[in-house]
């Protein structure tokens, strides 16, 4: 029997591809990366893209979560969490490791596991250890699922102040005074190290700026004016990282920039101006997210300096083998500009100051986000 003239059924469309927006974690900055993971849900063009949200939750655990950015948001000075999004408080999610077989699996206690399709990338809108510094990098390598931003590598030395201040030196790019305290040195001979720390001091002034190695957002960094409050700054820093990093201060202005990859490289953003904050010692978490400290962008720099700090900012880019997104962060200081560190995932709020930067640039979140992806998605998995 013939079967040309039998209605044909029509042709399935093309299958959208599927975002997940991967966020929370284990570090101390999982409240601030909820706020941003909302951002991003709310920029992705849903027509073009399906997305599944996936939150870790503080102890590690992958979370199937409701897809509300409106609950993302800092409420009563409170960052939100990812076990109040969870749709199950026991239920994980599950990336297959293997490069032919992108299907994410979703299983509960005493339930058959349900597939939840294939993800085509992932945005991983994590801040600190176990997200931006290489680890989940590492995963979705071995998954063979293409991300957003930087890769193992360039996540790590961009986690680690230390060696990624290393990087720029080795770069020609001038970095100011710093000194590590790492674990064991402090625990094998702690008032060695102390007095490593205060010779620095004596070398370079006070104030000094004591912070975790491994961390971001401002948190776990004190401001120390004198050796009265080096003991309690180190314990602070060391509840978040057992390294230590202290610095000189930087007597200058704060400028940051931000690094968008585009198909023919990556380039700078107009940048911005932090001015110290009123009610703080200096632009820390509260002043940053609670407070909402407003920089100014564009900063106000001659052209001549704004075209060197956008230079300086690709060149950062590039010295760490960035990929995707970076900002920046400058001292504008009378010898010029000096490094201060770089961020591989910088905060994506709606106050953030990389969506800011690339606003007045002329791109807004929504197009910085389509940006984003389509960088993720044009690159392989896998040594490049």
């Amino acid at each position: 029997m013939s079967t040309e003239n039998l209605p044909q059924s029509p042709e399935q469309p093309p299958r959208k591809p599927r975002v997940a927006v991967v966020f929370g974690g284990r570090s101390s900055e999982h409240g601030i990366s909820v706020v941003t993971a909302g951002a991003v849900l709310r920029a992705i063009d849903r027509t073009v893209y399906d997305v599944l949200p996936i939150g870790i939750t503080r102890d590690g655990r992958w979370a199937l979560t409701a897809d509300e950015p409106d609950r993302m948001a800092i409420t009563e000075r409170r960052t939100p969490d990812v076990e109040e999004l969870a749709e199950s408080d026991q239920g994980g999610v599950v990336l297959p490791i293997d490069p032919k077989n992108r299907e994410v699996v979703y299983s509960e206690p005493g339930s058959v596991p349900k597939a939840l399709g294939e993800v085509d990338v992932v945005f991983p809108v994590l801040h600190g250890p176990y997200g931006e510094d290489g680890t989940l990098q590492g995963l979705l390598e071995l998954s063979g699922v293409p991300y957003v931003g930087a890769g193992v590598l360039a996540s790590a030395v961009g986690q680690d102040k230390e060696y990624m201040k290393r990087v720029f030196t080795s770069f020609g790019l001038k970095v100011g005074p710093y000194v590590v305290i790492r674990p064991r040195e402090w625990e094998r001979d702690e008032a060695a190290a102390r007095k490593r720390i205060v010779d620095f001091a004596g070398e370079h002034g006070w104030p000094l700026f004591v912070k975790p190695a491994r961390a971001g957002s401002s948190i776990g960094i004190t401001k120390v004016n004198d050796l009265s409050g080096l003991d309690e700054a180190i314990a602070e820093a060391q509840r978040h990282d057992p390294k230590v990093l202290v610095e000189a201060a930087l007597h200058g202005r704060e400028i940051e920039c931000g690094v968008l990859e585009f198909e023919d490289g990556p380039r700078a953003s107009l940048p911005s101006e932090i001015p110290p904050p009123d009610a703080h010692a200096y632009y820390d978490f509260e002043a940053k997210y609670i407070d909402s400290t407003p920089g100014i962008v564009p900063a106000p720099l001659t052209p001549e300096e704004t075209a060197e700090v956008q230079r300086l900012a690709v060149d950062a880019f590039e010295a760490a083998s960035c990929e995707g997104l970076v900002r920046a962060d400058f001292f504008l200081t009378d010898e010029g500009f000096v490094i201060n560190e770089i961020n591989t995932m910088p905060g994506m709020t709606p106050i953030s100051m990389y969506p800011q930067m690339w606003q007045a640039s002329g791109i807004s979140y929504p197009e910085l986000v389509e940006k984003l992806i389509q960088a993720a998605l044009r690159r392989s998995t896998g040594l490049r």
